[in-house]
């Protein structure tokens, strides 16, 4: 009887996931007819996500020790910690890697597999704690599309959420019945979230937070010993996943000076106007396009409709799990205006992790997922008031339309991925180099070096290239020594660097610099295509 139980059970859950799957495909069109030709490669975070995956795979099965010494950025160490390492979307991905699959397939897989897993995640929990599968249905797909989501395919991060509903679950555990094994669970998937994004390292601690502090009477009632013990093990749990990653970017802090100014903070904060905006068709059509400048938080209609019966009926009250969810959006909400919110400055000296966070706009997104469990606690409450099952079957077909047709954006816009320029084989047959392509762009153009980074996955040699959030202070030194390139000061400084090759890409190198580079008598033309030529320093 308990076996055919849990089968029904894992059936239901396929076809859960399977239904969300749908909706990604649908969402995303027309990615998943073609995920390794279409691309969004003309945006240059995308291209460093792919890039990272493919390093993360690389470099776990060839020396992970070192897995922070990234290729680009030479002679720098820890370039990884530049931006954003993704080792668990690099864990989803890494046997296509690894089987010869190029990055933007790696990457497109990840991108849809974070839609889905977002998705099912929170349907799984909120049908959980309300009872409800059709309530779980509405919250999983506010929480994985919407006006936020959809218009930050850019990065990845945003769409792997997947691990915070399941840390919250296992909270609401440790706080109903704590246990050590519960403490462990939430401990787990608190640092699974953490380890998918500095972002979320710190939306993880503010939700945890929050959602304890909502919740008095069970750490301060009878079982206050075992909670803060459960508690404890959480704690203990998800420092030891996270310290690891943590060593690695606080070392780079120190080295480089790896900080985000409360200056920088405010230009990639939130306004007014973006809880206003959506990227969804039909909003953005009718009023929406006036708000729409960088970022898109409005939460739809219907989700602000059902939370705000969740609010008005008491069940945002009332149940412990719906006030930790609501306490999470009304948290994230202030804290995405960042320093236009007056004790964002307070919280900025006092919390470390915080001045590791540029987008403070993007506390919008745990707001909206917060609200998405919110809605759905919600549905659930509307739905206990119809007793006919066709009725409620078909107000679930009607509400999950709505929340589909306010968020819907397809089809989307994609670029032609062409494959990486086998010219970089070249390269992959040299035991050891050191490379420079030129030009060696600006930081204005910073972002051009994805090409390059890109090409670097065929043979993972130390480049002086680069791209990420940050830009170290090598790279200036190099822009400074290499601008006259190729007279004989900037190829002294190469040769100090210890380079051994130099990528010309003619397609945006000046004519005349190519021609002289060919004259030159240090160098040796290795490999050309017509637009990439390879040479190396003569001995």
């Amino acid at each position: 009887m308990r076996a055919a139980s849990t089968q029904r059970g894992l059936r239901r859950e396929l076809l859960v996931f399977a239904l969300f799957v749908v909706l990604t495909v649908l969402h995303t069109w027309p990615l998943a007819t073609a995920p390794g030709r279409w691309s969004r490669n003309d945006n240059g975070d995308v291209v460093l996500n792919e890039w990272a995956l493919a390093w993360v795979a690389h470099q776990v099965v060839t020396d992970p020790v070192h897995l922070f010494d990234a290729n680009i950025f030479y002679p720098d160490r820890r370039t990884l910690a530049y931006s954003e390492h993704l080792v668990p979307q690099a864990a989803m991905v890494a046997p296509l890697l690894w089987g010869g699959a190029s990055p933007v397939l790696a990457h497109n897989v990840a991108l849809l597999i974070g839609f889905a897993l977002t998705a099912w995640a929170m349907c799984f929990v909120v049908a959980r704690w309300t009872g409800c599968l059709s309530a779980g249905l509405v919250a999983g797909s506010l929480a994985a599309f919407n006006a936020h989501t959809l218009t930050r395919l850019a990065h990845l991060q945003a769409q792997h959420v997947e691990f915070l509903p399941l840390g919250l679950l296992a909270l609401d555990q440790v706080l109903a019945e704590p246990r050590l094994r519960s403490g462990v669970r939430t401990g787990v998937w608190f640092g699974l979230q953490a380890l998918t994004s500095g972002y979320f390292l710190m939306f993880s601690v503010l939700a945890a937070g929050v959602s304890v502090a909502v919740r008095p009477a069970e750490w301060l009632g009878r079982n206050r010993r075992r909670v803060w013990l459960s508690l404890a093990a959480a704690a203990a749990t998800a420092a030891a996943l996270l310290w690891p990653f943590m060593l690695a970017y606080r070392r780079v802090r120190t080295d480089v000076g790896l900080v985000r100014t409360l200056d920088e903070v405010a230009m990639f904060s939130a306004r007014w106007t973006d809880w206003l905006a959506t990227g969804g068709s039909l909003h953005y059509a009718l009023w929406s396009r006036e708000f729409f400048k960088d970022d898109a938080l409005f939460p739809g209609i219907l989700a602000i409709v059902l939370a705000a019966v969740a609010v008005a009926s008491g069940v945002a009250w009332r149940d412990r799990r719906a006030r930790m969810c609501l306490a999470i959006a009304v948290a994230a909400v202030p804290l995405s205006f960042g320093p236009a919110f007056p004790p964002y400055g307070w919280l900025y000296e006092a919390v470390p992790l915080l001045q590791g966070i540029r987008g403070a706009a993007r506390f919008g997104q745990l707001a909206l997922i917060g609200l998405a469990a919110v809605a759905g606690f919600g549905f659930a409450s509307l739905l206990s008031r119809m007793t006919n099952s066709r009725w409620r079957l078909a107000m679930t077909t009607v509400v999950l339309a709505l929340v589909t047709a306010e968020a819907w954006r397809a089809p989307l816009s994609y670029f032609e991925f062409r494959g990486i320029p086998a010219i970089y084989d070249t390269l992959a047959k040299e035991s050891h180099a050191v490379v420079v392509h030129f030009p060696l762009h600006s930081t204005r153009l910073i972002h051009e070096n994805t090409r390059y980074m890109l090409g670097s996955t065929r043979h993972w040699h130390p480049i002086l290239n680069g791209y990420s959030g940050f830009v170290p202070p090598s790279y200036l030194m190099h822009l400074a020594e290499l601008g006259g390139f190729p007279d004989d000061r900037a190829l002294r400084y190469l040769r100090t660097l210890g380079v051994t090759h130099i990528v010309l890409d003619a397609s945006t190198l000046p004519r005349e610099r190519v021609e002289a580079a060919a004259r030159h008598d240090e160098l040796r033309l290795a490999a050309t295509d017509g637009t990439l030529s390879i040479y190396r320093f003569r001995r």
